[in-house]
């Protein structure tokens, strides 16, 4: 198993949330409310003051999948959350040991 992480522009999420919902294999996702900075020196702030405070809405979502689908994933949170400016994002990937669902009776019918 895979946990996938995004970090993200929030006005992406409705058109992010469409293109996994059409992906074969997405199991569904958690979303949060984040605050984020660039590295320092990476947006052209003239001083610490304005490194320090400047700090702008995000969006992180979380997915645990299989394997086989963390990749598809990835591609398609890249390619929608992508608009070519500074401040984009950050997708990554962690390897899953073990995962329990807590609903007593999820996936019977």
């Amino acid at each position: 198993m895979i946990e996938i992480k995004a970090v993200f522009r929030p006005g992406r999420l409705p058109a992010l949330r469409s293109a996994l919902m059409e992906t074969p294999g997405f199991p569904g996702m958690t979303v949060t409310r984040v605050e984020g900075c660039s590295a320092p020196g990476s947006t052209g702030k003239s001083s610490i003051k304005e490194e320090l405070t400047d700090y702008s809405a995000k969006v992180r979502i979380e997915i645990v999948c299989s394997d086989d689908v963390a990749d598809r994933l990835m591609d398609r949170i890249v390619e929608v959350c992508q608009t070519g400016q500074i401040g984009d994002g950050v997708v990554w990937k962690t390897d899953v040991d073990k995962v329990f669902f807590i609903a007593k009776n999820y996936g019977t019918t």
